[in-house]
C-alpha cells in the first residue's frame, strides 16, 4: 500500500472515531435560565372572592293591594322620597284582629329599630371622633419622628373607615324611620283612617337600583319584597381563606384587589376577619373550612367604570414585607432529602447547590443561605438534568 492511501487511511480512521466519541458524549440539556434578585420580598394569602355593597334596603310592600307595574331598572338612581311603586290597597278589614295585631307589631318593631339606629349613631359618632382625636396624635408625633410613617397611615386608614361607617349608619337610622311611617300609615289604613285610593311606596334613601323584585302588575302581600336599593359605589370585598391561613390575617393589613384584564390592581385593607368560619367543597369535592375576610378598598373607584355589587375579584393580602430580600423563583426548587436544593448555572455546567428558604409566595422565594444576588439558576429542571451535568440555556 502506497504512503499516501495509508495516511488518507488513517485520516479517516480518526476522523470516524472523533465522530464516534463525539456522538457518544451526553449532549448538554437546553434550559430555562433565571437570574438570582435582590429586593422587596411580600409574603401573601390569595385567593377569590366578590365585591358587595357595605348597605343594601330592600323596599317591602307597606300593606296588601295591587301593585301597579314599577317602571324602575337596575342601575337607575333614585332619591331620598322618590315615589318608586304605587299599590292600589284591599279594602280595609275591619274586623280581623289578628291583621290589626300583626301591623301593631310591626309599627312597634320598626320604632325599636328606628330607637336602635339612632344609639348606633351616637355610638359611631363617639368613635369617630375618637379615631380622629388618635389621627390629629399620631401625625404630631410622626412629624417630630416619634413613629413610622405606617403607623400614621394605619391612624388615617383608621379614621376614613369610622368616617364611612358614619355615613353608612345615618343611612341606617333614614331607612329605619321610613320604615317607621310605613308601618304606622300601614295600621292608619287598616284601621280606616286613610281613605286614599292609591298608596305611594317611597325610597327611604338616596342610591341605585340593584334589582326590581316586582316588575310587572300583580298583587301582593303585606312585607312581599318590591325592589333592592344601595350605594352602588360604596363597596367592599369579601374574600374567603383557608382557616389555616387565616390565622396570619390582621385588621389593617394591607392587600392587592385584581378586578380583572387591563385593569392595573387596586389597593385595599384588611377591615374585619370574620370569627367564625365555615364549610365549603372544592372543586376537587374536598370539604374545607373557610373563613370569611373583609377588605375595604383603600382607592377611590372612580377609575373602575364597570364595578359593582357581586363582581368576582382576585386578593393577594399581604402578610409579611421584607425589604433588600435575596429572592428566587419558586419553580427553580426541588426537594432534596428533608430541604431544598436548586441547579446553578456555573459556566456550562448545572451543579447542584442545597439552599435554606424560610418563606416563599406564589412566584418567589426568600434565600437565607446557599444563594447570592446575581446568581444564575435553572427555572423548572427536567428529571435528565443531573448534577455537573452540561446545560445550554434556551
Amino acid at each position: 500500500m502506497k504512503t499516501h492511501n495509508k495516511i488518507l487511511l488513517g485520516a479517516s480512521l480518526a476522523a470516524v472515531a472523533a465522530l464516534a466519541v463525539w456522538a457518544l458524549q451526553p449532549q448538554p440539556v437546553v434550559v430555562e435560565v433565571a437570574e438570582v434578585k435582590r429586593g422587596l420580598f411580600e409574603q401573601t394569602v390569595s385567593d377569590d372572592g366578590k365585591t358587595r355593597v357595605r348597605e343594601r334596603y330592600t323596599i317591602h310592600a307597606p300593606l296588601a293591594g295591587q301593585v301597579e307595574r314599577i317602571p324602575l331598572r337596575a342601575g337607575d338612581t333614585v332619591q331620598r322620597g322618590q315615589v318608586v311603586a304605587l299599590i292600589t290597597p284591599v279594602a280595609p278589614a275591619l274586623l280581623d284582629a289578628r291583621a290589626a295585631r300583626e301591623l301593631q307589631a310591626r309599627v312597634g318593631a320598626a320604632d325599636a329599630q328606628q330607637r336602635r339606629a339612632r344609639a348606633e349613631v351616637a355610638r359611631t359618632l363617639a368613635q369617630r371622633d375618637q379615631a380622629k382625636s388618635d389621627y390629629e396624635r399620631q401625625v404630631k408625633l410622626f412629624k417630630e419622628g416619634f413613629i413610622s410613617a405606617t403607623a400614621r397611615e394605619q391612624a388615617e386608614l383608621a379614621l376614613r373607615t369610622a368616617e364611612r361607617t358614619v355615613d353608612a349608619v345615618r343611612f341606617a337610622e333614614d331607612a329605619a324611620a321610613h320604615e317607621a311611617n310605613q308601618a304606622r300609615a300601614a295600621l292608619a289604613r287598616y284601621r280606616g283612617e286613610d281613605t286614599g285610593t292609591k298608596w305611594e311606596v317611597t325610597s327611604p334613601v338616596q342610591g341605585s337600583v340593584l334589582k326590581v323584585e316586582q316588575e310587572s302588575e300583580g298583587a301582593v302581600v303585606v312585607g312581599a319584597p318590591l325592589l333592592v336599593l344601595a350605594d352602588a359605589r360604596s363597596l367592599e370585598a369579601v374574600v374567603d381563606v383557608l382557616s389555616q391561613e387565616s390565622v396570619a390575617i390582621r385588621p389593617g393589613m394591607p392587600a392587592r384587589i385584581e378586578l380583572g384584564r387591563g385593569v392595573a390592581p387596586l389597593a385595599a385593607r384588611v377591615r374585619l376577619v370574620e370569627p367564625a368560619a365555615f364549610t365549603k367543597v372544592s372543586a376537587l369535592g374536598v370539604e374545607e373550612q373557610r373563613v370569611n375576610v373583609v377588605l375595604d378598598f383603600a382607592e377611590p373607584l372612580d377609575r373602575i367604570q364597570t364595578i359593582g355589587d357581586g363582581f368576582r375579584v382576585e386578593a393577594a393580602i399581604v402578610t409579611q414585607r421584607v425589604e433588600n430580600a435575596v429572592k428566587v423563583p419558586v419553580g427553580a426548587l426541588f426537594r432534596d432529602g428533608g430541604g431544598w436544593a436548586v441547579f446553578a448555572v456555573d459556566g456550562e455546567r448545572a451543579v447542584k447547590r442545597n439552599i435554606k428558604t424560610s418563606q416563599r409566595n406564589g412566584s418567589e422565594a426568600m434565600v437565607e443561605s446557599g444563594l447570592q444576588a446575581g446568581d444564575r439558576v435553572v427555572v423548572y429542571p427536567s428529571d435528565t438534568l443531573r448534577d455537573g451535568g452540561r446545560i445550554r440555556a434556551r
